[in-house]
């Protein structure tokens, strides 16, 4: 559960108005610092670690909790579990789904493992969990043990597949936890295969020229987050040379793909907004977890690959910087960002959603701005 007095203290810490009272003229900051400032206030709870994860993406390693905790010691003393694990030596370690009061802990699998290898820890970093020192090296070699071929191609699988290629490089191989002997090359050709089969309709719908793919809930919008995520995941993959070498035309592809997907699905939701202005709020927020995702995502494969966008690419990642901006001026306008609070209390999934997406357009900005205090 959101914490709401938590939230309002960290707000009014900042200097941020905890109600729906306007600033004073002149005061209010430029979107890519108002955004950063309402993530690490927002995510800062320590009884939610699914928004502590949050905080990591945008300041890694060093987001702290409110009470100065570092983020990762938290998330990993008072959430992480293990049972004894049958027929297997090393026990399971796992975060539940969610809390027993419904706050979110790891609602995707390997979403935690994932977040503490992107904020830039070592495996051999020791964490003390509730019976003692664990490393992260074991979190990850527990991700294999628990590994199953179909996350490959499941839009669940984004988080793991993203973990793992952290750590693995081209022909790495690992036993699961049946034994079963796993070749990861295969994997991630498989997972590439999945995200362009997910990309069919809308590659289509850029090679004929058209204006828009409608959104129905079909391919890669069957993903979390638009598939952003899974695209992640698999993009990643290409920091090796190896892996960029055999699969540039087909990445090269995918990321013509994306790029058409900005104006694509942008304009469906102006039209929304327009036809529907009594969803106002739901539907800016999901425009900011796409715009938001979108930069992100392509912030990471230029950082993880070497990416150089062409001119018209350029251009593309400009007008998304401009589309994320107006969209934050706009739930600013409606007090979204003085009001979390009061949007939980009505809406406990809206409000999660404005705060896990305020995070990730405050890093996918941060990466096009060169402020990204991430890895």
């Amino acid at each position: 559960m959101l914490s709401t007095v938590l939230l309002v203290a960290a707000l009014v810490a900042l200097g941020a108005p905890a109600s729906g009272e306007p600033r004073p003229s002149g005061t209010a900051p430029a979107p890519p610092s108002l955004l950063a400032t309402r993530c690490r206030a927002w995510a800062a709870d320590p009884r939610n670690p699914w928004a502590l994860a949050h905080g990591m993406v945008l300041d890694g390693r060093d987001f702290r909790t409110m009470d100065r905790r570092a983020a990762a010691e938290v998330v990993v003393a008072d959430f992480l579990h293990r049972t004894p694990r049958p027929s297997a030596a090393a026990p399971d370690l796992f975060f539940e789904s969610a809390t027993s009061d419904g706050t979110p802990v790891e609602p995707h699998p390997a979403l935690q493992v994932k977040t503490l290898l992107l904020a830039g820890y070592p495996l051999s970093q020791r964490f003390e969990a509730s019976w003692g020192p664990v490393t992260l090296r074991e979190l990850v070699e527990d991700l294999k043990r628990d590994f199953r071929p179909a996350l490959a191609s499941s839009p669940e699988g984004a988080w793991t597949l993203d973990a793992l290629s952290q750590v693995l490089k081209p022909g790495a191989t690992f036993r699961d936890g049946t034994g079963a002997t796993v070749r990861f090359d295969a994997v991630m050709e498989t997972a590439l295969t999945t995200l362009e089969a997910a990309h069919a309709e809308l590659s289509a719908g850029l090679k004929a020229g058209r204006a828009e793919v409608p959104k129905r809930g079909q391919g890669i919008y069957a993903h979390p987050c638009g598939g952003l995520h899974f695209f992640q995941a698999v993009a990643d993959w290409a920091r090796h040379p190896s892996v960029r070498k055999a699969w540039r035309k087909r990445l090269d592809a995918q990321v013509d793909v994306l790029l058409y997907r900005l104006d694509s699905e942008t304009r469906q939701y102006e039209t929304a907004l327009a036809s529907a202005p009594a969803y106002r709020l739901p539907l800016l927020v999901q425009m900011l977890k796409f715009h938001g995702h979108l930069l992100e995502t392509l912030g990471r494969y230029r950082d993880d690959t070497g990416w150089r966008p062409t001119e018209a690419q350029r251009q593309t990642v400009e007008r998304a910087r401009t589309y994320l901006e107006g969209t934050v001026r706009r739930l600013e306008a409606l007090g979204a960002f003085n009001e979390l609070p009061a949007i939980a209390a009505r809406e406990r999934q809206l409000a999660l959603d404005l705060l896990g997406d305020t995070c990730h357009a405050a890093h996918g900005e941060a990466l096009w701005s060169g402020r990204s205090g991430a890895r």
